[in-house]
């Protein structure tokens, strides 16, 4: 649960907070943003965010504005101040201006920027990198629950001019594609003719993902050739206009162009479906984020990543082309590859729109699941399901011993009965099926990273 108390990081901001602790109400709801919010006392920003252009394009100014409307404030405009930079503007009950600005270059702009204390936030498209963390480590533990707010899901779409025929594409193709060893479309049973490659710039979250899900994975690297964009705007409707293009971007930005399935190891092609990146089994599925220091923390900055969590701003996430992290259950139909024992699940109940994943190399639930638990129990509790209508499904990586591979997909499982246990979640049933039904490409550390997940299903 995120902290609910102020703390500021200016004497200005100190003696505002004061007055306003001893004067209004707070919210208590673990998922409520602050009921009133002090203003420093000059006219500078109350909040600066920068970072990715997949969030600060539209996300991170509508959950801006967001919190600005539960705050009570008037005439909220947004305006571009320069090219992937916005200030999103409003006026409180006195027609004091408030303003909060967003700087969209680039995920690592982002941790520079909060180093050199000209940023409150960084919005990331991708984790924090171990040397970003190091140079942030005065600050506190950037990697800390407290630190990292996984705000929204996204898919990486894999696009196509709408009258290219190929309809799936493995991430291995797309390393070869990608790095100019496979250079014309009739290597890929296509029509002839040259591929041309579109990819974000350096300073992207996007192609941080797709370098570490695609190309490093395979010991590739990016073509020389292919041609870079700082907007997945402009990159979506360059494929759209090139018939022999192919790029990749945010599932919301997929516009003209054609999205294509993707397969990753053994896994089925999958389309970057609503459900599978909710659940993040798509193999370009990936976490947006929102980090700040969990010391002395803004109290605008504090608030908008409550806020952020809360079901209104989940609601404005989907409302933004995202996917937003509320839990709902989903009809899965039973399909002959499954095990025969998820394959009577499948009949007979339901699946939640969310796998609780672990720490690399721990047993321990990641700063995603610690979040989601909260909102699985709600669910529970508000559809009535806490007494034996709950299955825990758990699966992992391939092990030398199968046996092996089972027992420890089985103690994730565990893991996270204990904690729905602590709630009072009578569970219905907890089992681990190994390394069945893979999501991604064992081969790599991420891959089987994602691989070890347990779903939850609901009679």
């Amino acid at each position: 649960m995120l902290r609910t108390s102020i703390r500021c990081d200016h004497e200005t901001w100190s003696r505002t907070a004061t007055f306003l602790l001893l004067g209004f109400v707070f919210y208590l709801s673990p998922w409520t943003a602050f009921a009133a919010l002090p203003l420093p006392a000059d006219d500078r920003p109350v909040l600066r965010i920068q970072g990715s252009n997949t969030i600060g394009a539209r996300l991170g100014p509508a959950l801006v504005k967001g919190l600005m409307q539960e705050q009570g404030l008037n005439d909220i405009r947004t305006s571009v101040t320069q090219e992937n930079e916005q200030a999103v503007t409003a006026l409180n009950g006195v027609g004091r201006k408030v303003t909060v600005t967003i700087a969209a270059h680039g995920s690592g702009t982002g941790f520079t920027a909060i180093g050199q204390g000209s940023a409150e936030l960084a919005a990331s498209s991708r984790p924090i990198k171990d040397s970003e963390s190091a140079s942030l480590s005065s600050l506190g533990d950037m990697k800390s629950r407290d630190a990292e707010q996984v705000i929204a899901i996204d898919g990486l779409a894999i696009v196509l001019h709408p009258s290219n025929p190929l309809e799936v594409l493995s991430t291995l193709q797309l390393a070869q594609i990608f790095s100019g060893e496979v250079s014309d479309w009739s290597q890929l049973g296509g029509r002839p003719g040259a591929i041309n490659l579109y990819a974000r710039d350096d300073n992207s979250g996007t192609y941080d993902t797709f370098k570490e899900l695609v190309l490093s994975a395979n010991g590739k690297q990016l073509s020389a050739k292919a041609k870079r964009f700082e907007s997945s705007e402009q990159l979506s409707d360059a494929v759209a206009g090139d018939s022999d293009g192919i790029g990749f971007i945010g599932l919301p930005y997929v516009r003209k162009a054609k999205a294509v399935a993707i397969a990753a190891g053994d896994s089925q092609p999958m389309a970057p479906s609503v459900t599978l990146i909710a659940t993040e089994d798509y193999p370009l599925s990936r976490r947006l984020f929102l980090y700040g220091p969990p010391k002395h923390a803004n109290p605008w900055a504090e608030a908008l990543l409550q806020f952020a969590q809360s079901p209104r701003g989940q609601a404005i996430v989907a409302q933004n082309g995202f996917i937003a992290q509320t839990v709902e259950a989903v009809k899965i139909d039973a399909t002959a590859d499954m095990p025969a024992a998820y394959q009577a699940l499948a009949r007979s109940a339901q699946r939640l729109s969310v796998n609780f994943r672990f720490q690399e190399g721990s047993a321990s639930l990641d700063n995603k699941a610690q979040q989601d638990l909260r909102r699985v129990l709600d669910y529970l509790r508000q559809h009535d399901k806490l007494q034996n209508k709950v299955v825990l499904v758990g699966f992992g990586d391939p092990k030398a011993v199968s046996a092996r591979a089972e027992l420890l997909s089985k103690l994730r499982a565990m893991a996270v009965r204990r904690e729905l246990v602590r709630e009072g979640v009578v569970l219905r049933e907890v089992t681990g099926l190994g390394d069945e039904l893979p999501v991604a490409d064992n081969e790599g550390d991420s891959g089987r990273l994602k691989n070890r997940r347990v779903e939850v299903w609901v009679y």
